[in-house]
């Protein structure tokens, strides 16, 4: 071997012939350069390509998981035009305007609520208001409701950053209005808020007892329910067959804010079916004092944002329940799933469990139906073109056409069907 054959390749060269993976240049000389320095010039490709996987992207998400949190929770399907928009321009007198006037008002009227604001989100929207309405006083909350959300942000921690301290009252499975009353004769007016949270991500059940908002409403403190998973109105006025059985018991905004709450704050992209946000929603005179927080700069969202939110809520004052990806996927009627299984003319039909997702509706399943192919197929399927996620049961792939765009069950096929690729 000659001392040229032994050199290493050109950085730029090897980055040049990488230009297929439609990578910028820059990160083709990133890719090339930690070939050459693991002393695997052949590996560049292998690299780059890993870095392309690792880019945001459209996938189809075979799981049944409604609210995938890996998959960004609710599917959205606005788009924003390549033009400005009036983000903060009243157009009717020339002059400045609110960002908080347009979406946040119509989530506002689809939750009855007096006004609304939104923040970037629900963990950020329940920091805004205790920051706002209980910085250097006291919320009272029950121990039952002390969850950990995703990523292992627990709220306690969410509320020791917003400068209110905490008082527990009652245990952990049972808490009584008694509890409450107790916690604010004792602490007197140090005590301003009372803070409700679901438990939207698990469920004790057995001896267990909590006081229903109509009960904390009689406390004579500004009360604060985080109902989380974002259900607007418990009649779903939106669908035309009504409230699907499995929403049973889930709280939602309009009735929880009709039950004496002065607020509620709820997430953007689990039953609200839109992008992630935060949401609050109330009494105009505390929104207010949210919006007015220096807090509420930091967290507000941006135009993409709100033009999503808006288009949701619009789909929701329209009663339009299709408009809104979610909750179309979420009331296909079986047959048609099983049907749409049918017609692939692949692997197995089967009837499966779709589930809500998100941290949403713990325990709860959806009926549903699919496809099953022999061993585990996970790995093939996400490194398709356009990544397919399943999951794996007993030994098989199966894919939940509950959560597939009907436009997808071609890709669904061609990848199922030995000897396509």
């Amino acid at each position: 071997m000659t001392e040229q054959d032994s050199r290493p390749p050109s950085v730029d060269r090897l980055a040049r012939s990488l230009h297929d993976t439609g990578l910028p240049h820059p990160m083709l000389v990133e890719a090339a350069r930690a070939a050459i320095s693991a002393g695997s010039p052949d590996d560049a490709r292998r690299i780059a390509e890993d870095m392309a996987r690792r880019m945001l992207r459209p996938v189809i998400n075979g799981t049944g998981t409604l609210l995938h949190t890996n998959l960004g929770r609710a599917p959205v399907g606005w788009e924003q035009t390549e033009h400005y928009s009036n983000l903060e321009l009243d157009l009717t007198t020339g002059e400045r305007g609110s960002r908080m006037d347009t979406a946040p008002a119509l989530i506002a009227q689809v939750c009855g609520a007096e006004a609304a604001i939104v923040v970037n989100n629900c963990a950020a929207a329940v920091l805004l208001v205790l920051a706002s309405l209980a910085e250097g006083r006291a919320v009272v909350v029950s121990r039952g409701e002390l969850v950990e959300i995703g990523g292992g942000f627990r709220v306690p921690d969410v509320m020791a950053r917003s400068g209110a301290r905490l008082i527990e009252v009652g245990t952990t499975n049972r808490t009584r209005l008694a509890d409450f009353k107790q916690a604010i004769d004792q602490h007197g007016e140090e005590a301003a808020v009372v803070l409700q949270v679901h438990q939207s991500n698990y469920k004790i059940v057995g001896f267990t007892e909590a006081p229903r908002t109509a009960e904390l409403a009689t406390l004579n403190r500004i009360l604060v329910a985080d109902i989380g998973s974002g259900l607007v109105d418990s009649r779903c006025p939106w669908l035309s067959s009504g409230p699907p059985g499995w929403l049973d018991d889930e709280p939602a905004a309009r009735q929880t804010l009709e039950a004496g709450a002065d607020l509620v704050t709820f997430s953007g992209d689990k039953l609200f079916g839109g992008p992630q946000a935060g949401i609050i929603a109330g009494r105009a005179d505390l929104v207010a004092q949210c919006a007015a927080h220096p807090l509420a700069r930091a967290l507000r969202p941006g135009a993409l944002v709100l033009g999503a939110l808006q288009a949701t809520a619009l789909a929701y004052l329209n009663r339009d329940g299709q408009a809104i990806p979610f909750w179309r996927m979420a009331t296909l009627p079986q047959d048609e799933l099983r049907s749409r299984a049918e017609n692939l003319g692949v692997g197995t039909v089967l009837d499966v469990a779709s589930t809500p997702g998100g941290g949403t509706l713990p325990g709860v399943e959806i009926p549903s139906a699919g496809v099953a192919v022999e061993g585990d197929q996970r790995n093939s399927l996400r490194n398709r073109q356009r990544p397919i996620i399943a999951r794996v049961i007993e030994g098989r792939t199966v894919i939940d056409l509950r959560t597939v765009q009907p436009d997808d069950d071609s890709e669904i096929e061609a990848a199922l069907t030995p000897g396509t690729g």
